[in-house]
């Protein structure tokens, strides 16, 4: 019965004796001596336990075993090679996938503007984007589901986790033209709790990071309207339906056009970041690597 071949190399000599006829241009192939591909080809048959070559005038040529061994060792070399030549299309960015996680906002304001123009550059590469809170985000990030995220910071310090800051992210207080009353003037973090508020959901880090603030400030707000997204806040605060907590920079469109107006605080909301998370120790996929430097660029020209 034959033994397993561990010395996976044997096939290789095997492979290219078969293709050139020739121990000699076999070895040149290899870059190695003739009586080192004759050794490999002997031990190999003494491995399978059957001769493998035989010789002629011209060379060698495959005896029946040898050529019934030669199929699959020939689809097993073709495998190889699609799978390097799929290796250096990913490096060059010709084939591959990126997963993305990040929230409704971010996606829109922050992610969306970069995701156009890295298509345009390499249009083979396969986008798959996740809509999550900051928190959900880190979790997929965590389990292997994703492989960079774009999250709301601060948030609490992972060892697992790399964190590069981007952008700043300034929260304010809007209304809408019809609303007027609690924008003349700066007013405090007490007068604010009074008026009817408008904030995204409890368990964003937008969320929580508004609150802790509002906290310092020996206020608990109670909003009257809780939703799952900004630009949805912004738009009830357009329609006269209460203050709205959004972030400035995603709404100044708005301010200038005069359809929002911020309230000021006397005491206003210290400015926080957004961040680009991947995981420690977890090598990145060459496009992945590539879209991160994209979006730093992108944030250094705003």
């Amino acid at each position: 019965m034959a033994r397993p071949v561990q010395n996976l190399e044997l096939y290789r000599v095997f492979y290219y004796t078969a293709m050139t006829g020739s121990l000699t241009k076999a070895a040149d192939e290899l870059f190695i001596t003739q009586p080192a591909v004759t050794h490999s080809i002997k031990q190999l048959e003494g491995r399978l336990g059957g001769r493998l070559f035989f010789r002629t005038p011209k060379g060698v040529k495959l005896t029946l075993e040898g050529e019934a061994l030669f199929h699959y060792i020939d689809q097993a070399y073709q495998l190889i090679l699609n799978g390097e030549r799929k290796m250096a299309e990913m490096h060059d960015l010709l084939d591959g996938e990126i997963r993305i996680g990040a929230g409704d906002t971010l996606c829109k304001h922050v992610l969306l503007p970069c995701l156009g123009d890295f298509h345009k550059a390499y249009p083979a590469i396969s986008l798959h984007v996740t809509n999550r809170t900051t928190p959900e985000t880190m979790a997929l990030l965590k389990e292997g589901k994703i492989d960079v995220g774009i999250i709301n910071l601060p948030f609490a310090a992972d060892k697992q986790v790399n964190v590069v800051e981007t952008i700043d992210l300034h929260d304010c207080f809007v209304a809408g033209e019809t609303y007027r009353e609690p924008v003349l003037g700066a007013i405090s973090w007490e007068e604010l709790a009074e008026r009817p508020l408008m904030m995204l959901e409890r368990g964003s880090n937008t969320r929580a990071y508004v609150d802790a603030i509002a906290e310092k400030h020996g206020v608990r707000l109670k909003p009257e309207v809780e939703l799952g997204s900004l630009d949805l806040l912004a738009d009830f605060a357009k329609a006269g339906l209460g203050i709205a907590c959004v972030v400035r920079g995603f709404v100044a469109h708005d301010i200038s056009a005069g359809l929002l107006q911020e309230v000021k605080l006397s005491q206003p909301i210290p400015p926080r970041k957004a961040g680009i998370v991947t995981l420690k120790d977890s090598p990145l996929p060459a496009a992945a690597n590539r879209f991160i430097h994209m979006l730093i660029e992108g944030f250094a020209v705003r």
